[in-house]
């Protein structure tokens, strides 16, 4: 039976240590399962040969104890904010200090500071100022250069400026990972590491052509690109916008460059990505002796709501080639597909099965988007340098292999392990990559036959098409034909099942008249909605440059932003016409911007002043 990585110095010493060689501090519970970074970079690591211990959530507000209980790690100390963002952990869209945290037993909040990354890697350096601390995950990944932070509202600097990390791994790092361990453990300084593919850095030579970490990476397959400066940019939102354009283009490519970004006297350095991960590698990953529980010593503080979400649930590939402009998923997982073989994915299934307290239901069996599994380009060589941010917007790549009937004979042989009573998809669908010739419209009658529960959730984000260009999302008469297909196959069927769209209020581009419009198209259809947001910029994302800079960085050209809180207020309540308590508000703010003519389309009394 798999043993938990220790995370209690009476663990460690059970296990006969007398050192530990890594030591990774997470801002989330320690849930041993491959849907947890910390759990799949412990095991990585445990499976070459390295003594890990994991510090959970430690305090860091008494005398730092926690941060002490292993001492100093042979090797390193790996640091990570956890698996979200911690910021957009802690708070609301409206800046509002959420109450729970789904990555906590019991959902607790209060475990874990805010920028937990930042406060983590300053302690550890505090406590041992000469051990090597790498940072890593979504907080740091999209950080590594000079970002908005809206919730400072504010241009913040690369957080390696901003902290006294050694070395930032960005993207999904077991590979890296296990190079920085090897370089550490054969005694080579952390400045070795430099020359890895997939880390960032920052260095006191800001003299491109005669720092030789950074020649011994440039050439011509990967050239270096100077970004417009931190200061530069502080200046000029311009220059801002300029530098993501660049950013995103080689962040979508396969082979890319190696980007530089000055910070004062400084010199931020990242280094291209390792190639996309091979179907071998993948599987590994996933094959590894997870117990795939929450660490035992959490019994008493009640379950994590984020495991119980996902417990009985299969991820089947990794990477996103959509292209969502208020997406981070292909930033850090990257624009290419890496899939796991069905023999690993049986595997897991079988595990499932045998657990006692499964009940024969997999909750979603996807991954980032539900209908992308095996595919890729045709003609690899063509995408090694494709800048494009999606393959399937404006329109599907013509080099893009699609096909969904891999995927149609995965379901049905999951379906078909004993055990399984059913499969459902949980993970979104994107309707965008369905034609006749790739069997995208079959998969969606079978998705709905077979794999629904009773609703079937897809995103069309908005109604708006001038919105969803700035989105990157199709146009929304692509809901209404999917709409009509899903309400054709269930009236065949005689099945009572529901479709439920996803909205997002406040985006770039958005103004009180497209919610408005949204309100009205929705009260035509007939929808109350229940699966709305308000946009939230994070790090690294398009919609969040839009929304900083005032610009669209694709065309240069300015974009409308509701950035004051009544502005979004506004946006957010179109999406509640049919609430009594909401419809003086709604008038009152229909009427403010001379639009009363909206007020008898969505049903709502004349506006009386």
């Amino acid at each position: 039976m798999a043993q938990f990585l220790p995370i209690t110095l009476d663990e460690v010493k059970r296990l006969g240590w007398d050192e530990v060689d890594i030591v990774l501090v997470t801002g989330d519970a320690y849930v041993d399962h491959p849907s947890f970074g910390t759990a799949v970079i412990g095991r990585t690591l445990e499976a070459e040969g390295y003594r890990v211990a994991i510090i959970p959530q430690p305090n860091w507000r008494d005398d730092l104890r926690d941060f002490r209980k292993f001492g100093r790690p042979r090797l390193f100390f790996g640091v990570n904010s956890g698996v979200m963002d911690s910021m957009v952990n802690h708070y609301t869209a409206a800046r509002r200090l959420r109450h729970d945290d789904a990555y906590t037993p019991g959902g607790l909040s209060g475990f874990r500071p805010d920028r937990a990354t930042y406060v983590y890697t300053r302690i550890l350096k505090q406590l041992y100022p000469d051990t090597p601390v790498v940072i890593a995950g979504i907080e740091a990944s999209m950080r590594r250069l000079a970002h908005y932070d809206y919730w400072d509202d504010k241009l913040f600097p690369s957080i390696l400026a901003d902290t006294p990390a050694d070395l930032l791994n960005y993207g999904m790092g077991e590979r890296t990972t296990l190079k920085i361990a090897h370089l550490l453990n054969q005694g080579k300084g952390i400045e070795a590491c430099h020359a890895l593919p997939q880390v960032a850095y920052i260095t006191s030579n800001t003299s491109i052509s005669s720092d030789s970490s950074i020649s011994s990476i440039t050439s011509s397959i990967n050239p270096t690109i100077e970004l417009h400066s931190y200061e530069e940019c502080l200046r000029s939102k311009r220059f801002e916008a300029e530098n993501y354009h660049i950013i995103e283009q080689e962040s979508n490519k396969i082979v890319c460059a190696t980007l530089v970004q000055r910070h004062g006297d400084r010199l931020v350095v990242v280094n291209p990505p390792e190639p996309p991960m091979t179907t071998e590698e993948i599987d590994a990953s996933f094959d590894l002796p997870y117990t795939r529980l929450p660490h035992p010593k959490y019994k008493k503080r009640g379950t994590v709501p984020a495991y119980e979400m996902i417990k009985n649930s299969v991820n089947i590939h990794r990477g996103c080639f959509g292209g969502c402009s208020f997406c981070t998923i292909s930033a850090h997982q990257g624009k290419q597909i890496a899939s796991r073989s069905e023999k690993s994915i049986l595997k897991e299934v079988k595990v499932l099965t045998e657990r006692e307290d499964f009940n024969g239901v997999i909750t979603d069996l996807g991954g980032p988007s539900a209908n992308m599994y095996r595919m890729s380009g045709i003609n690899k060589k063509l995408c090694k340098k494709c800048p494009r941010y999606s393959c399937i917007q404006p329109s599907i790549c013509k080099n893009l292999q699609s096909d969904h009937r891999p995927l149609v004979d995965l379901y049905k042989k999951v379906s078909a392990t004993s055990g399984i009573k059913h499969v459902y998809i949980g993970s979104g669908i994107r309707c965008d990559l369905f034609t006749h010739d790739n069997h995208g419209w079959d998969y969606f009658r079978h998705v709905v036959l077979h794999h629904v529960s009773g609703r079937l959730k897809v995103a069309p984000e908005h109604t708006s098409d001038h919105v969803l260009k700035l989105m990157r999302k199709p146009s929304f008469s692509l809901f209404l034909q999917t709409k009509a297909q899903f309400d054709t196959i269930c009236r065949q069927a005689g099945l009572r099942y529901q479709l439920i769209p996803y909205f997002i209020s406040s985006h770039p581009g958005c103004q009180l008249r497209d919610m408005a419009d949204l309100a009205v198209e929705m009260k035509r259809l007939g929808y109350r909605l229940e699966q709305i947001q308000d946009f939230t910029p994070t790090p690294m994302t398009l919609s969040t440059e839009m929304y900083y800079t005032g610009i669209n960085p694709d065309t240069m050209q300015p974009v409308y932003v509701a950035r004051r809180p009544d502005e979004k207020k506004a946006q957010n309540l179109m999406f509640f016409y049919y609430k009594k308590e909401c419809q003086a508000a709604i008038r009152q703010a229909l009427h403010n911007h001379h639009l009363d003519s909206y007020i008898p389309k969505m049903g709502l009394k004349s506006y009386k002043v």
